[in-house]
């Protein structure tokens, strides 16, 4: 595709009109008193609407082809009652190849991660490292003791849990949930042996406001619907292990870890008879530290794991770091308890967090000295990236999102987070209206984009120098992350790189592909509202995606 074209709100103007453009543009830059707006890469070689519009009978035959396919795929009775929308384009030119509904908008779920991780990678850097520490402005004497608080602060690491990283498929964790805090703790406890005051989580690195806007109530008891914090250890997830008794009508037994003495377990799970089904119902009220379990297991049934999300992540890293400490033989007479931030009022400025916190205090001479007494780096960013976008892990994402803020700007705020954003996506060519998002991982119902969004997205992510780094991150077809299960044993295995998204009624997946002719495309594909769920939505999605390898590129290869 030419640089040298009109664009406006990141489309292509139709070739017949180019000529005139051409001559209004060579006139308008003739006028010094005019200011030109520098556009950015993408911006100049953006698939556009315009591309698509073949003349009649002059589409390629494998176009005409894979359109017929997606046709009958479409038109299955209940998909055909969905909204969806298509975008393929040539990776190296950028040309159209197929287009559905390309600037409509959709809920577009965890396809939503792409966008953060992108920013994120562009703002950080792919090296960029997360610090938590363990500190304190008290003073410690020759023996130990320390007079006054241990704070624990975190600074938007996602990771500190035992998650085998570099990201393996096969093993996800190494080691026990609470095995970063525990280094820290060991790290503690050699320098310090009593301490006279409080073990504080600060994680007032991000404002206190745990759920985005349009986050369901019923996500707030799981693992995906963790609330957000600049200190989630063990990804702000406790595990309820419940195994059947040795007899029918026995109790359940019931474990927790990390067990921190922070959630009152009420279990009424008892054991049924051998082939009955499994009925297992978990409640929790808001803001309640009591989880109740009731049903049965039958006899004999492996155990059954719940993941819970830790409704107040501060206050349980800081009762766990207690706990971890004092099993070291530190003596502690204080509490544990967390420090926060609220979100400053509306029209004023951001708060100062106190010494030791994550919030960069005051300058003032008579500020007492921190004190470093343990600490913990990430590994490089790529490899949170990874993370996410293998397995769709909704907290990190969030993490990601104000960090970004946070170091761009001093404030981790949504509000703060969701307008660099926005500017950044405004400036790689991103129509403005074409994305608006209210979270950063796609658990929101309030998130609407466009399939020729996320396309022009992964194509300035292409020219990137991170850019193949960053395609290795996404879920490969039948091999790994959210993807592993899907399109094994078909054409398309192998062959997509693509970030995938689900919600009630949404799929949607996104991402680089290379047809049997050897052709590299970028695509989108959305389905909202189509009454289809489990497999039998991602059977549209796959049978599209086996479509788009086995029929496009087969005129170039000719």
């Amino acid at each position: 595709m030419s640089e040298n074209c009109l664009r406006s709100g990141g489309r292509l103007a139709p070739r017949r009109e180019r000529r005139s453009a051409m001559w209004l543009l060579a006139l308008i830059l003739a006028m010094p008193w005019l200011p030109v707006q520098a556009q950015s890469p993408a911006a100049r070689t953006a698939p556009s609407q315009a591309q698509a519009q073949k003349k009649p009978g002059k589409e390629p035959a494998d176009v005409k082809k894979f359109r017929a396919r997606v046709e009958k795929e479409l038109s299955e009775p209940r998909a055909a009652k969905g909204h969806w929308g298509i975008l393929v384009v040539d990776a190296e030119t950028g040309e159209t190849i197929y287009e559905h509904n390309a600037d409509h908008y959709f809920t577009p779920a965890s396809n939503t991660k792409l966008f953060t991780t992108t920013l994120a990678m562009a703002k950080l850097g792919p090296a960029y490292q997360f610090r938590t520490t363990v500190e304190t402005t008290g003073r410690m004497d020759a023996q130990g003791r320390l007079t006054g608080n241990v704070v624990l602060v975190g600074r938007g690491d996602p990771n500190l849990s035992p998650r085998k990283l570099p990201y393996d498929k096969s093993t996800e964790a190494d080691g026990l949930p609470e095995k970063v805090l525990a280094a820290l703790a060991d790290q503690v406890a050699a320098i310090v042996q009593q301490i006279d005051g409080d073990v504080v989580a600060d994680d007032s690195f991000f404002p206190y406001e745990r759920y985005p806007s349009g986050w369901a109530i019923d996500d707030m008891l799981w693992r995906y619907g963790a609330p957000v914090s600049a200190l989630a250890v063990n990804d702000s997830v406790i595990t309820l292990e419940l195994r059947p008794g040795l007899r029918v009508g026995e109790p359940a037994w019931t474990g927790v870890e990390p067990w921190a003495e922070f959630y009152e377990i009420r279990s009424t799970v008892t054991t049924g008879a051998a082939g009955t089904r499994r009925e297992l119902r978990v409640h929790r009220e808001p803001g309640s530290r009591v989880i109740e379990v009731s049903g049965s297991l039958p006899i004999g049934r492996d155990p059954e794991k719940l993941n819970i999300a830790v409704e107040e992540p501060a206050e349980h890293a800081a009762a766990l770091l207690k706990k971890l400490l004092e099993a070291r033989g530190v003596r502690i007479y204080g509490e544990a308890r967390a420090q926060h931030r609220p979100l400053p009022a509306p029209g004023t400025t951001e708060t100062v967090g106190v010494p030791g916190g994550g919030v960069t205090p005051v300058a003032d001479e008579t500020a007492p000295e921190v004190i470093v007494l343990g600490q913990h780096f990430s590994l490089p960013l790529i490899e949170a990236v990874t993370v996410i976008n293998k397995i769709s892990q909704n907290l990190h994402t969030e993490m990601l999102l104000r960090t970004v803020a946070r170091e761009a700007t001093g404030d981790g705020s949504v509000a703060s987070a969701l307008k660099v954003a926005e500017e950044f996506y405004k400036y790689i060519g991103v129509a403005e209206n074409d994305v608006r998002l209210f979270d950063g991982s796609g658990l929101s119902r309030r998130n609407l984009v466009t399939p020729r969004a996320s396309v022009m997205l992964l194509r300035w992510v292409a020219m990137q120098p991170w850019g193949e780094a960053y395609r290795l991150t996404l879920p490969v077809a039948g091999d790994d992350g959210t993807l592993e299960e899907r399109l094994r044993n078909t054409t398309a295995a192998g062959r997509i790189r693509a970030k995938t998204g689900t919600l009630d009624n949404v799929n949607s997946l996104s991402g680089y592909a290379e047809t049997l002719a050897g052709q590299k495309l970028v695509f989108s594909i959305y389905g909202n509202l189509h009454n289809l769920r489990g497999r039998r939505a991602t059977a549209v999605v796959d049978a599209l995606c086996v479509a788009m390898v086995e029929e496009l590129g087969a005129q170039k290869k000719k």
